[in-house]
C-alpha cells in the first residue's frame, strides 16, 4: 500500500494540490478534507476565486471512493464558483473517468 501524500502550492491565483500514492476508501477523507479546507479558505477571502488544480500524475491507484471524493469536491467548488480542474491524469485513471462519464466533468 502506497500512502497518500499531498503537496500544496499557491502561485498567481492558482492553488495546486499534487496527489501521490493511493486514493482509496482509507485515504479519501484526507484528500477531501484538505481540498474542502482550501475551498472554504478561498470562499472566506471574498476576492476573485482561486483556481484549484488537482494534479494526479503520481497517483498510483484510485477506487470508487476516490472518485466519489473528487466528485464531492467538484460539486462544492461549483456551488461557490471556484474553477476546479484535474491535471496529469494517468492513462488508467483517464480510462476509468471515460468509462464512468466523469471525464466530461473532472478534466
Amino acid at each position: 500500500m502506497d500512502p497518500l501524500h499531498l503537496t500544496t502550492t499557491h502561485h498567481d491565483g492558482t492553488t495546486t494540490v499534487r496527489v501521490a500514492g493511493e486514493l482509496d476508501i482509507a485515504t479519501t477523507e484526507l484528500l477531501r478534507g484538505h481540498l474542502l479546507a482550501l475551498l472554504q479558505e478561498d470562499g472566506r477571502a471574498r476576492r476573485t476565486p482561486t483556481t484549484l488544480v488537482i494534479e494526479v500524475s503520481r497517483l498510483s491507484f484510485i477506487d470508487a471512493a476516490g472518485l466519489g471524493a473528487l466528485v464531492s469536491v467538484r460539486n462544492h467548488a461549483l456551488r461557490q464558483s471556484t474553477p476546479l480542474r484535474i491535471s496529469g491524469v494517468p492513462p488508467r485513471m483517464r480510462l476509468l473517468l471515460r468509462i464512468t462519464g466523469l471525464d466530461r466533468h473532472l478534466t
